[in-house]
């Protein structure tokens, strides 16, 4: 098996393996497989708007390396622009369908099509080696679980709760992911405080996944 073939599988399973970790975890009311691997591919195929709207930006926000250029290529290009991808995502393929029926479906197929947009980045990246392919794996691979799953708690309690909090979540998901993507474009030390990023990140993701699973049980959804 040639490295290249290594890399590429090992690009693929973290996002596969958060998928099905999540979806392990909705265990009071799991969704429909064939609907998660729809989610899942249309976030993977989502990267191609991504690409043409960032490269867009990026002729007006600049490519130099003021912080003024990096906070913009960190929260409006990238962050921006792929947590409203994924977000889109499930808003127009998902949110109405009968199968959304619980506040935690949000964080499940919010997770899902971020994994998908993150395995196609993974592929992407592959070539560059096993280092990167395994950076990515324990650190840009969690922080689209994180980024959007937050989002998807918010998506959800947005469309049961009868309040707007959609926004809310998305403006937490372009905080989280701008300022991980911030802290690795500086090129300093401050690249080390993505650890304590993911690390508070996921603990806040479990806890609203326990959230949304009690209210989804004490509401009768479940």
């Amino acid at each position: 098996m040639s490295n290249l073939l290594i890399n590429i599988l090992l690009a693929i399973i973290p996002a596969l393996g958060l998928v099905f970790y999540f979806h392990r975890r909705d265990s009071q009311k799991k969704e429909p497989i064939s609907l998660i691997w729809k989610i899942f591919i249309i976030g993977f195929f989502s990267v191609f708007p991504a690409v043409v709207i960032e490269l867009v930006l990026e002729e007006f926000t600049g490519m130099g390396n003021t912080l003024q250029a990096l906070f913009a290529r960190a929260f409006i290009v990238a962050a921006l622009v792929e947590e409203g991808i994924k977000l889109s995502v499930v808003r127009l393929f998902v949110y109405k369908r009968s199968e959304f029926d619980e506040i935690t479906d949000g964080i499940v197929y919010a997770i899902t099509a971020s994994m998908g947009f993150a395995c196609f980045e993974n592929i992407l990246y592959s070539t560059g080696g096993l280092a990167t392919v395994l950076l990515r794996a324990f650190t840009a691979v969690p922080l689209h679980a994180i980024a959007s799953g937050i989002m998807g708690y918010y998506i959800g309690y947005s469309k049961f709760s009868g309040t707007n909090t959609m926004i809310k979540g998305f403006l937490i998901a372009i905080l989280i992911h701008g300022l991980y993507d911030f802290l690795l474009f500086t090129g300093t030390a401050l690249g080390y405080l993505v650890i304590p990023l993911l690390i508070i990140g996921w603990i806040i993701l479990k806890r609203l996944m326990k959230k949304a699973l009690l209210i989804d049980r004490m509401t009768g959804r479940s």
